[in-house]
């Protein structure tokens, strides 16, 4: 297949792959090997794109002119190549963990559930390989709408009300703040066209200042404070939700959308040339410790990760905002580093409520003596998020800190630093009463196996990428100011 087709296929596989499962749906067996099979499709259409990227090459496709101009087009450049992998690879995981869950705690609605899933996909791919600002925003608002009957879908009074927050904050966001900026970007450059170093170079240092606002509150899924009340609302969803959707999908797509703006609409060199930026790196680094403080005063254990994911996407803002060449390194590798060690947290969470029914950090007592293999997998995402030797966080961190310390940024080299003890301080003791402390309750074993299995593939991928970091970092690197 030529890069054209490969881009096309990566669009349209999980959209067909919805209505098949939608087709299969009377069919569970059926139903969820068409998920499967889906998605290890479309991560051979990614995959297919790989070595063109690695190798210099911007494979493109154009399908129309959605406006005078502005064609909806697709050019798969190295930081969307990064998110793409990110997002396929760990369809097939969750895919594999939520086939253990929906039967396990035997949830409703489950065709409905997958075929929402491959949607999702579909728009975070188009996310991923978007030419330009108005093809983003078209498939970011995508993601907002057809995630949204997964947030909800246990369909009762909170569910509905953690959807509707979720709604508010990212429309409200999207459509008031981000759109403007789009609008705004066009009438001051007369292109909306991803370019390296930026796009915005006529534009004054005030100008650029209230545009790098419109673009940082706009794009809520990132969750910079105060607009990130989406997230801990959308955690009423299943636990399969919570670990692909808003610790891959979702959030990822909010803080790619962060550095792809700077990277490519404003320009790093342009940025630092100016003192339009200089806010963000207080606003993202409040965002990170407000958030971590948050996090250790959480009892129950998916509104923990929750807020530990709104401080870990903070820190991609921190970095990417700091401007240095290594920090954008950081910035970009702490996009894979972070999906791999949210999810196997997350994973970890559901199979604990799954086997145990316990839901908060002070019933987890000796919990890693009867789920060994789960509480182990989560102890390898704690590294990770700490920024700890030998799991994929510490190589972003690692970056991060190196680039702050290049640009003699001390604001950033603290916060990087005090969120590191707090990150310990609020994942370590729930590490420390799963295998330290007597077990509570009434015995039982692991999860389902296909759950169990999902956990330490993730597990394992977060190892990996510490020993293996070469194709994330080689697309890093290949960034402009990277």
């Amino acid at each position: 297949m030529t890069s054209a087709q490969l881009i096309a296929a990566c669009l349209v596989v999980p959209a067909a792959g919805a209505a098949g499962i939608a087709l299969a749906g009377s069919w569970p067996n059926l139903r969820e090997s068409v998920t499967l099979g889906t998605a290890a499709l479309l991560l051979a259409c990614v995959l297919g794109l790989l070595p063109t990227v690695l190798a210099g090459g911007v494979p493109q496709l154009f399908v129309l002119e959605m406006l005078p101009g502005i064609a909806l087009g697709f050019r798969v450049e190295p930081l969307g190549m990064l998110f793409a992998l990110v997002a396929s690879g760990l369809w097939i995981v969750n895919s594999v963990y939520s086939i253990g869950y929906m039967r396990g705690n035997d949830e409703g609605h489950q065709t409905r559930f997958y075929v929402c899933f491959a949607l999702a996909l579909a728009a975070t791919m188009g996310i991923a390989l978007s030419a330009n600002l108005l093809t983003l925003f078209v498939f970011y608002e995508m993601l907002t709408l057809v995630t949204w009957p997964l947030v909800t879908h246990h369909g009762d009074n909170e569910a509905r009300k953690g959807g509707r927050v979720y709604l508010g904050v990212l429309l409200g966001t999207s459509i008031g703040l981000l759109l403007p900026a789009v609008i705004a970007t066009w009438a001051i450059a007369g292109t909306l066209e991803f370019t390296p170093g930026g796009v915005l170079g006529s534009a004054s240092s005030a100008t650029l200042g209230l545009l790098l606002a419109l673009y940082m509150f706009g794009i809520g899924k990132a969750a910079l404070m105060p607009m990130h009340r989406w997230l801990p609302a959308a955690m009423v969803a299943p636990t399969p939700v919570s670990a692909l959707l808003h610790a891959v999908a979702v959030v990822k797509a909010g803080v790619f959308a962060v550095v792809k703006v700077i990277v490519y609409v404003f320009g790093t060199g342009a940025l630092a040339a100016t003192t339009a930026s200089d806010w963000l790196p207080t606003v993202a680094g409040f965002t990170v410790i407000a958030a971590s403080v948050v996090a250790l005063r959480s009892d129950n254990l998916k509104r923990r990760l929750a807020y530990s994911t709104v401080s870990q996407l903070s820190y991609v803002v921190l970095a990417v905002a700091i401007l240095a060449p290594l920090s954008v390194i950081g910035a970009t590798l702490h996009i894979a580093a972070h999906a791999v060690g949210k999810i196997t947290l997350f994973f970890a969470a559901g199979a604990i409520y799954t086997a145990a029914h316990k839901t908060e950090v002070s019933q987890l007592d000796g919990i890693g003596r009867r789920m060994p293999w789960t509480m182990g997998a989560f102890a390898v995402g704690v590294l990770s998020m700490i920024g700890l030797p030998p799991a994929a966080g510490f190589v972003s961190k690692w970056y991060m800190l190196a680039g702050a310390l290049q640009a003699e940024h001390w604001v950033a080299v603290g916060v990087i630093a005090a969120s590191t003890l707090l990150n310990a301080a609020y994942f370590v003791p729930i590490v420390y009463r799963a295998f330290f402390r007597a077990p509570q309750g009434k015995a039982h074993g692991e999860a389902p196996p296909a759950m169990v299995l999902a956990l330490l593939a993730s597990a394992g991928a977060t190892l990996a990428l510490f020993f293996f970091p070469h194709v994330p970092l080689a697309l890093a690197r290949a960034l402009p100011g990277g």
